[in-house]
């Protein structure tokens, strides 16, 4: 038997090497186009985060308040959506109900800034600098009080806005292991309301027991952790359960590449460029962050968009797993390999 060798210069080698180099370019410019659109996602909206119609509330007597707000409007254009409550009272009652972020108390003694910082620890934080500015103006110190504060262990709220992206990461992960590796509609259901309401009990049980970082009650809590994983997981499967393999590309791009940038998980949906922070909210990260929020700090206020908007998400990924089951159950066994 005679061998042939190729020797590393020859016009052979050179064929093959440019071969395998094809793939190779392909494989590095792919990788580092979607670098740049990750980049470009997560970096521009918080590059451009800034106060725009912030919703806020002065209170006090109308003449008063109406000069204020005015002040207000003047120094920071477009900053602000200002409604005037006649009392402290109905100004924290706002707070509380999430109508707004901040209050501003006008009284005989001054101005005071009520805020709500379990609404977003980033605004909180701007309306205090707001009202120092404020101060330095007119010669004195604005006190400010926390009507709603984060948990003492928790100050910057760092479990609630951090915490939901690895439970959306491996929420992900199981849709699409779910639809890629399990047989059968009903298996594939099972998987994901198993995973969703385990996810719920156990993300819960970590950040109220272990990092005492979650205030509520446990069960109402695990029950909105688990719609979210349940929204993200149910969709995911259902989208490879339609469409195989590219479903697991659809699903991580519209759910991560989008729904996380877009969430306002570490600032606020508010403070967002116009337009994405309320896209945003209609994806299972930024719902679920307000839902949490509402849930965990708020008694459950503002809580029906963000309910219905997973809910809906869920709806739409059994409805997918039902359906693919079906199609696959209407082509003759004698066309399968």
């Amino acid at each position: 038997m005679n061998l042939r060798t190729v020797e590393p210069d020859s016009p052979t080698a050179g064929t093959t090497g440019r071969r395998g180099a094809g793939p190779m370019v392909g494989i590095v410019l792919a990788a580092v186009a979607v670098q740049a659109v990750l980049f470009s996602l997560f970096a521009w909206p918080a590059l451009h985060s800034a106060p725009r119609d912030l919703p806020v509330v002065v209170a006090g007597p109308a003449p008063a308040a109406h000069q204020f707000a005015g002040q207000l409007t003047a120094a920071k254009p477009g900053a602000f959506d200002i409604d005037t409550v006649p009392d402290g009272a109905a100004a924290d009652r706002a707070l509380r109900e999430r109508d707004a972020y901040g209050a501003f108390l006008v009284g005989p003694t001054g101005v005071r800034l009520h805020v709500a910082s379990a609404a977003a620890p980033q605004v909180a934080n701007l309306l205090r600098q707001v009202a120092q500015a404020a101060g330095q103006h007119a010669g004195t110190q604005i006190p400010v009080t926390d009507v709603v504060p984060t948990d003492r262990d928790d100050p910057n709220g760092v479990v609630l806005s951090v915490g939901i992206l690895p439970l959306v990461m491996t929420s992900m992960l199981a849709g699409i292991l779910l639809g890629l590796a399990v047989r059968g509609r009903w298996l594939r259901l099972a998987g994901v309301l198993a995973f969703a309401a385990l996810a719920g009990l156990a993300s819960t049980a970590i950040g109220q027991y272990w990092l005492s970082a979650l205030p509520g009650q446990y069960l109402v809590t695990a029950a909105a952790v688990g719609l979210l994983a349940l929204a993200v997981s149910g969709a995911v499967c259902g989208l490879v359960s339609v469409l195989g393999a590219p479903g697991a590309g659809i699903g991580v791009a519209v759910l991560f590449v989008l729904g996380i940038p877009l969430s306002g998980l570490t600032s606020a949906p508010v403070l967002l460029p116009t337009g994405w922070g309320e896209l945003g909210q209609y994806l299972p990260p930024g719902a679920g962050g307000t839902l949490l929020r509402s849930v965990v700090y708020f008694d459950a206020a503002k809580t029906g968009t963000s309910l219905a908007v997973l809910a809906g998400w869920a709806v739409l990924g059994i409805v997918l797993v039902l359906v693919a089951r079906g199609r696959r159950r209407a082509v003759p066994a004698g066309t399968r390999a």
